[in-house]
């Protein structure tokens, strides 16, 4: 197949065409895709063009709805292009309005990351309107546009329609419980979804309505893997509706419940569910309030277990007693790989525990946050930067951008 002609000509002749000047970010990025890419690697794997405006390392220029608009020009009708990530940029709904025009012309566009720009309802129509005939998108994240209630009930109509899309993140869109109640019930029907991140809604019931909904979704989907709860105010009451339906469900790899308020009760509801050796292979139960007693649930469930690859506990008040009882049901297990601790009490009985098993070589350093060293014959914690989401917001100082040890989704075995 013949390689691509050169985006950064391209991209110039379309900005002289509107008048506009040359974005400087953007011309940098498509003057290394022009120098770096071979033709036959470009035809075999596609383009990923990344343009974040968040960027720690170099100067960025970032994006503006002008800007936006030449580019989806340069890119329309684009064969090679298969991604585009305008992370941390400038773009309003009218941006998106831009941008959807792609979205209904392309014929290789499968991933497109938004997150956190400034698009909200309107421009959340928009694009969900462009995915009612988009054939080609399985990867669509809009985490941080604040598009309201009223653009989730956009993407919850949309999901009735689009029979494409693998992946939608909307954490951080400030969704109401209607949004949030719709796009559950869609999920009762959708066979696409695979993933959905429905992070901090902005709910006003102490009632937990949408999680009842989303337990009773679980029930009957036989699609969804990764699924993406934190910061619901979700308490134990909720975790219990959603451990019943799950003993029923099959399907759920990873399952997300971070910054709740989630207590040993909710813990021992979820020990009862590991128990039973479900599909489950990644539980986040970071900033909640476990506990020793929540912990030591965990531990007898582990020690049982023949599924979950990672479990993340950080900052849950758990102490000395909790963590080691952990790290000896751990012994017993030989198929929990990931465990993340840090923000807890690790006493000197934890450090010992935790140097145990990272010595025996039961559990990588690279797969845990703590590390524990010795002073004067006494070992002391040091963190870490590992985990399941640590380069979810945000882009490396250095390193790679998804490096497997800071970012342990395992997503490639869910």
């Amino acid at each position: 197949m013949e390689g691509p002609p050169s985006l950064k000509h391209r991209y110039s002749t379309v900005c002289k065409e509107l008048e506009l000047p040359n974005n400087l970010s953007i011309i940098h990025v498509l003057r290394e895709l022009d120098d770096k890419e071979a033709p036959k690697s470009i035809s075999e794997r596609g383009i990923n063009i990344k343009i974040a405006g968040n960027s720690r390392l170099v100067s960025v220029q970032r994006i503006s709805d002008s800007d936006v608009e030449a580019l989806t020009r340069t890119l329309s009708n684009n064969v090679f292009v298969t991604g585009l990530d305008l992370r941390y940029n400038n773009l309003t709904d009218t941006g998106a309005q831009h941008l959807s025009k792609l979205l209904q012309e392309t014929v290789a566009l499968r991933h497109l990351n938004l997150m956190f720009n400034d698009i909200g309802a309107s421009g959340a129509e928009s694009i969900a309107e462009a995915l009612h005939v988009n054939e080609t998108l399985k990867s669509l994240q809009m985490t941080g546009n604040k598009i309201g209630n009223k653009g989730g009930m956009h993407f919850a109509a949309m999901l009735q329609i689009n029979n494409c899309l693998e992946e939608l993140d909307l954490g951080d869109c400030d969704l109401g419980t209607q949004s949030l109640i719709a796009l559950t019930t869609v999920l009762n029907n959708n066979r696409t979804i695979r993933a959905i991140n429905m992070n901090r809604p902005l709910l006003y019931s102490q009632q937990e309505e949408s999680t009842v909904h989303i337990a009773l979704m679980l029930k009957v989907n036989k699609n969804l893997k990764e699924l993406h709860l934190g910061k619901h105010e979700m308490k134990d009451f909720g975790v219990e509706r959603l451990c019943e339906k799950l003993t029923s469900n099959f399907t759920l790899r990873y399952l997300d419940l971070r910054c709740n308020n989630i207590t040993r009760d909710g813990a021992k509801c979820l020990a009862e569910l590991l128990k039973l050796n479900t599909a489950l292979k990644i539980i986040d139960l970071t900033a909640n309030r476990i506990e020793d007693e929540g912990a030591i649930y965990l531990s007898e469930a582990i020690a049982l277990n023949t599924n979950l690859k990672a479990l993340a506990i950080p900052n849950n008040n758990i102490g000395g007693k909790g963590l080691v009882s952990l790290t000896k049901a751990m012994k017993i297990n030989t198929t929990l790989s990931h465990i993340y601790v840090w923000g807890n009490k690790l006493d000197e009985p934890t450090c010992v525990a935790f140097s145990d098993l990272i010595k025996s070589g039961r559990l990588l350093e690279k797969n845990t946050d703590v590390s524990p060293y010795d002073v004067d014959g006494h070992l002391h914690p040091a963190e870490l930067f590992h985990g399941l989401q640590r380069h979810y917001y945000l882009t490396p100082s250095y390193g790679q951008d998804h490096d497997s040890a800071c970012n342990s989704a395992l997503s490639e075995d869910l």
